[in-house]
């Protein structure tokens, strides 16, 4: 029986779309249309320092203006804490988790030591427990972090953790390139991570289209996706779009937003077709 089609477009409203997410957008929507599947549309603002309610409403006006339609309600993580906390725990339970109450600055001190400028993924250990109570009642900030090594002890081995990318073919997931990853803070509850793969689960998630610039956050999900016991989607990691200077448009770089190019009376129309879609 083949499985139901299923992706979704997962922005974080931290700053007007652009032609970049206009095109990734666009190549789910198509692809969902293609196979008569569903297209969700997901708001990822958990970072709530950067979040803000107007990035929000300009990116669902900006996607309307496209041409696209999605499935109401739409899942907005910050509605959804609680859910992650479960997620948490459980690894905590399995001892998959443990505090980590390294500041940035010895974080960055780290990777500047490291040899030949290469900084290496951080791994780390559970504080005695002594010491951890001694930085727990100074108030020390912590983060959250997946042990690799006790996820490594626990399934014995990553080599039967593989994903199946239609760029890349069966891949053999290498979790250990991303390190201890941050799974949430002591005053943010999740992370990146770990919210999208509890995300992909529960919304019924079967392909996860997005860019390429994404493709080595898959290992660390696949490896989190077995550990939680969830669903594993097929991949597809698209090229990314790049402007006439040869970089990917990005929010950091001023790249022009969907909001400038309407108001020069670019149509959606035009705009598509010079994306590649009709």
């Amino acid at each position: 029986m083949t499985r139901p089609f299923v992706t979704r477009f997962a922005p974080s409203p931290t700053g007007y779309l652009h032609r970049g997410h206009a095109y990734s957008a666009l190549t789910a929507y198509a692809a969902a249309r293609a196979a008569n599947g569903r297209f969700l549309l997901r708001i990822e603002d958990i970072d709530a320092t950067r979040c803000r309610p107007e990035y929000e409403a300009a990116l669902l006006e900006d996607l309307a203006w496209l041409g696209l339609t999605w499935e109401s309600p739409v899942r907005r993580q910050s509605d959804h804490l609680a859910t992650y906390e479960v997620a948490l725990d459980t690894l905590r339970a399995a001892g998959l988790a443990y505090r980590c109450f390294r500041t940035r600055k010895e974080l960055a001190a780290q990777a500047q030591s490291a040899p030949h400028g290469l900084p290496l993924p951080f791994t780390g250990a559970p504080l005695p427990a002594e010491e951890e109570a001694i930085q727990l009642a100074a108030g020390r900030p912590y983060a959250w972090r997946l042990s690799l090594a006790a996820a490594q002890q626990q399934l014995g081995g990553f080599s039967n953790l593989t994903f199946q990318d239609h760029t890349h073919g069966l891949v053999q997931a290498d979790p250990a390139n991303a390190g201890d990853i941050v799974l949430a803070r002591k005053d943010v509850g999740v992370a990146y991570h770990l919210a999208v793969v509890v995300d992909d689960a529960l919304q019924g998630i079967t392909e996860v289209i997005r860019g390429e610039d994404l493709f080595e956050a898959t290992h660390i999900q696949r490896l989190l996706q077995t550990l939680l016991d969830l669903p594993t989607p097929t991949y597809r990691h698209h090229p990314l779009l790049v402007g006439p200077n040869g970089k990917r448009y990005a929010k950091r770089d001023r790249a022009q937003t969907l909001r400038e190019i309407r108001a020069a009376g670019v149509t959606a129309e035009t705009l598509r077709r010079e994306l590649g879609f009709s």
